[in-house]
């Protein structure tokens, strides 16, 4: 048989290996997912954002001249979770650093993408 390759133990016993060590660093990720709460992060929205964000359909204005509106932020085309997680994790020249925790940010970026969903017939 030309070509076949001959029988490897330690590539045997190393994929499964590897792929169980990716599935325990990926699993954390996955329960943080899982456990987005986008009304606490809508409250965090309202205590913490709203002096300068409308972040709520009901909310008439926001004080910041030119801060966009949680909701034209979330209907954004280029606006995903991961990116409003990388932006909430920055320092932004008008935005005070309110140094969130991951599960607040994680709870802000899945109450501003609720907001996309209700927009949505």
């Amino acid at each position: 048989m030309t070509g076949a390759r001959p029988f490897n133990a330690r590539a045997a016993i190393g994929i499964p290996l590897l792929a169980a060590l990716a599935l325990t660093v990926a699993a954390p990720a996955l329960r943080a997912q899982e456990a987005v709460d986008p009304e606490a992060g809508q409250r965090l929205a309202e205590t913490w954002c709203s002096n300068c964000h409308v972040v709520s359909p009901e909310q008439q204005r926001g004080s910041a001249n030119g801060a966009p509106t949680f909701r034209a932020i979330s209907e954004a085309k280029d606006t995903t979770e991961l990116g409003l997680h990388a932006f909430l994790q920055t320092q932004h020249g008008r935005m005070p650093d309110l140094h969130l925790s991951r599960e607040e940010i994680a709870d802000l970026a899945g109450y501003i993408i609720s907001l996309r969903r209700q927009a949505e017939p």
